[in-house]
């Protein structure tokens, strides 16, 4: 399907993140270093929202079990933890942003 328009420069403050939905996927809009980034919104380790996460330094962390995600790349960056147990640690998918026309769109394909 191609890039699709997800919103505007102008609705962005640095360090700043969105929810945004393509093609029924949730997604996660960040404004990181002047630079715009899109990552899933599901954790990987148990689906948990990562908007509903903290966003700092670029970093966004799992409001469920502290797993920590690269805004700009999905990377997987600390296991999440229950107590004492830590879990296995994988990446989250990232997606390809560009601006045109002062517009943010993301290619999900």
């Amino acid at each position: 399907m191609g890039f699709q328009k997800v919103a505007e420069i102008k609705d962005f403050e640095e360090n700043e993140k969105k929810l945004v939905e393509v093609d029924d996927k949730a997604i996660l809009l960040t404004k990181v270093a002047g630079a715009y980034y899109a990552i899933s919104n599901k954790c990987p380790h148990m689906g948990g929202s990562l908007f509903k996460g903290d966003l700092q330094d670029g970093v966004i962390t799992c409001p469920r079990h502290g797993a920590k995600y690269d805004a700009k790349t999905g990377k997987g960056l600390k296991k999440p933890k229950i107590l004492f147990f830590e879990f296995k640690l994988e990446d989250d998918r990232s997606y390809p942003v560009k601006i045109e026309d002062r517009n943010i769109l993301i290619d999900i394909t």
